[in-house]
């Protein structure tokens, strides 16, 4: 695995590299092998998510036919506000600054 560093910014590029072990499931299989797993365990693991994943196949399938209808999109802001309040208005009862 590689990753390049542009104009010496070590930070970026352990963000890309740590992003690529993450997609390439490294993690997961260190933490797999951290400890002993018996063949028993191992069969139902990955029979589980043998499940798992015929089961996201399927609702794939069913949303591309039409069956079902589609999850909504998550909305993408920065934490949860509370409708008709702004950042720079001020709280009622909040102390004014003095000048």
């Amino acid at each position: 695995m590689q990753v390049l560093v542009r104009d010496n910014n070590i930070d970026q590029a352990l963000r890309a590299l740590k992003k690529k072990m993450q997609r390439e499931g490294i993690f997961r299989e260190m933490r797999q092998r951290k400890a002993y797993e018996k063949p028993s365990e191992r069969k139902t693991r990955e029979k589980a998510e043998a499940v798992r994943r015929a089961r996201k196949a399927a609702r794939k399938q069913a949303i591309r036919e039409g069956l079902i209808a589609a999850p909504k999109p998550k909305p993408r802001f920065a934490g949860p506000r509370q409708p008709g309040t702004a950042p720079s208005m001020a709280r009622p009862g909040a102390a004014e600054p003095k000048i």
